[in-house]
């Protein structure tokens, strides 16, 4: 199931590999999905389930009729309206283009077939957007196998890749205005597996089967990897070895001058490549973090080679020591407070992966072989860390983990905690939900796992609503900033009013990278000044249990709530009564 992929494999012992899959779901998350299908979606349905599976996702699903997609978009749709979905798949590729150009066609005419197709398309979004307010997945197009203008195809106004190339502009343009809107990358992913091996002239004419059995395998994946990032499954954090993985040799042995890194040898190249493109990882937003059996001062001078293009400065976390790696790992996740489930380990040692896999099954481990020139392919066709957006806080993403390292350090220099936490000096900004904010308001409710009381997701529209619902609820965000550097908006917590003097906490999270920092009683203290200043005198709150939320078990009870319903996996609390604020510590900007 991971890269590189045994299409034929996989397609001939799918329903086996199913019924394993499934005997190994250990509190999946459930999600329904409907897939709207421009051609046969049968076989794509049950090989997207398998790569959902595998990533501990019971997928529940709707198929629409043969080639209705557009009619079950935007015609009332009793089916899909019962079956509620948390996604919707359009799936079309170019053989669902009604019109492609012809030979004889004028610029105006070629003009409105393009403006037909692109208006077809937006309808179908805006309605699907309208009923249910929920992530659409739309592919753009692949190429036709065959150009009859030659290489004029794609230069000609006339000419079909050229059209497509069009179209694919505006899909792109279009998924960058709405929000909700996410572009399944058929163009590039047809050129990765090959023209000739992505389209099947047998299966199309025979079955109607778009795209071949081995283009299913390789889309199928593609769309897990977007749904995952959609459900806030992605990784965060890439954790590298060095020796022979970040350079070639052993420093501990070659010293800095005999490692290969640069330009002076075709390994050398690789390794410096393969540093470019960790950069560029970092540079939108993913964690860096070292894990290497070495001596710790010998291993940094590494990255002082002046072709070294990564810096001791780009990594949150530095272990170079002795220990077995699972450990350092555990130990990094301590560190910059993330989860195993966040990390992806690189390293050439077959044996060290293995181990690795062994103790910590959640981390992301890559079976990348011995040859550097492929370790790239390797990261980046799993998809591990697929962004489905790119906001201000994901680039920042490396600062705030690099900044939770210093504050680690400074912290070891006191045996008071209260004191440290006084002195980082903490100012925090908590006001209702802004438009300027929505879009990191909607993320953080799908990626936050453990300090989340409820790990309800919601989507972009979905918060944009509830702040056009004022009178219905009271919605807080919170930024936290010390000595050290800005967090972001860390904390965001979602009350809904009923009766007018109960408010019921459907949703209060955190950012781990803030954990302990005395944030939530800041928060609980802005939340309550606005229940009184609404005369609401009962105060609900809610804790559903789920695999990673355990840590906020009894904050409620932390809060001075009283519990009032309890059973193994979720709790209902009450608080009434007068409040007095909580947050001693942290200076706070209403």
């Amino acid at each position: 199931m991971n890269y590189p992929l045994d299409a034929a494999h996989i397609i001939k012992k799918r329903q086996k590999i199913k019924k394993e899959l499934i005997g190994e779901l250990a509190n999946p998350l459930t999600k329904r999905i409907a897939i709207m299908g421009g051609s046969t979606t049968n076989e794509l349905v049950s090989l997207i389930e398998i790569f959902l599976l595998h990533a501990n996702i019971q997928p529940i699903f709707y198929q629409s009729e043969y080639a209705q997609y557009f009619e079950e978009s935007i015609f009332d749709n009793p089916k899909l309206k019962e079956f509620k979905p948390d996604v919707i798949y359009i799936y079309t590729t170019s053989v669902n283009i009604k019109g492609f150009p012809r030979i004889s066609d004028t610029s105006p005419m070629i003009e409105e077939k393009l403006r037909f197709e692109t208006e077809s398309y937006c309808r179908i979004w805006d309605s699907l957007e309208k009923e249910y307010q929920c992530p659409i997945i739309q592919n753009n197009f692949d190429y036709p196998i065959n150009r009859p203008l030659g290489n004029l195809d794609c230069c000609l106004e006339i000419g079909k890749t050229n059209f497509l190339l069009n179209l694919n502009l505006f899909f792109a343009k279009a998924s960058r205005e709405r929000r909700n809107l996410f572009i399944s990358d058929i163009n590039y992913l047809s050129s990765f597996v090959g023209l000739r091996e992505w389209f099947d002239k047998n299966l199309w004419y025979s079955y109607k089967y778009a795209i071949s059995y081995t283009g299913l395998v390789h889309l199928a994946k593609n769309i897990s990897i977007i749904l995952k990032s959609i459900f806030g499954k992605s990784k965060k954090c890439l954790v590298l070895d060095l020796d022979n993985t970040c350079w070639g040799g052993v420093i501990g042995d070659d010293g800095i001058d005999n490692i290969q890194i640069g330009n002076e040898t075709a390994v050398g190249q690789a390794h410096q490549a393969l540093q470019k493109y960790i950069i560029e990882l970092k540079e939108r937003g993913v964690v860096l973090a070292v894990c290497s059996k070495n001596d710790d001062n010998m291993a940094r001078t590494g990255f002082s080679h002046p072709d070294s293009v990564l810096k001791i400065s780009d990594f949150a976390s530095f272990k170079a020591n002795w220990k077995p790696k699972h450990e350092n790992l555990v130990d990094i996740c301590n560190e910059i407070k993330i989860l195993p489930d966040a990390l992806v380990f690189i390293d050439d040692n077959p044996m060290e992966r293995d181990l690795v896999s062994q103790h910590l099954e959640e981390v992301g481990v890559p079976d990348i072989g011995h040859d550097i020139a492929n370790f790239v392919e390797f990261i980046d066709r799993e998809g591990y860390f697929e962004p489905v957006q790119l906001s201000h806080d994901d680039m920042k993403r490396s600062e705030y983990y690099q900044g939770n390292s210093q504050r680690n350090n400074y912290q070891a220099e006191f045996s008071d905690y209260n004191e440290y936490l006084v002195s980082l000096q903490m100012e925090s900004e908590i006001a209702t939900f802004s438009p300027l904010y929505a879009e990191r308001i909607a993320q953080l409710t799908n990626k936050t796992n453990q300090f989340n009381l409820t790990t309800k997701r919601f989507t972009l529209d979905e918060i944009k609503r509830m702040m056009s619902l004022n009178s219905e609820y009271i919605c807080l965000y919170g930024k936290l900033r010390d000595k050290f550097g800005d967090n972001g908006l860390i904390s965001v917590v979602i009350g809904r009013i009923e009766k007018q003097n109960e408010l019921h906490l459907d949703l209060w999270l955190m950012s781990c990278r803030v954990i302990k920092r005395g944030m939530e009683f800041a928060m609980l203290d802005a939340l309550m000044k606005l229940v009184a200043n609404r005369n609401i005198d009962t105060v609900y709150g809610y804790y559903i249990e789920s695999p990673n939320n355990t840590m906020v078990k009894n904050l409620y009870r932390d809060f001075g709530f009283t519990c009032i319903e309890k059973n193994d996996s979720a709790s209902k609390w009450i608080f009434e009564g007068d409040y007095k604020n909580k947050n001693k510590i942290i200076k706070v900007h209403l």
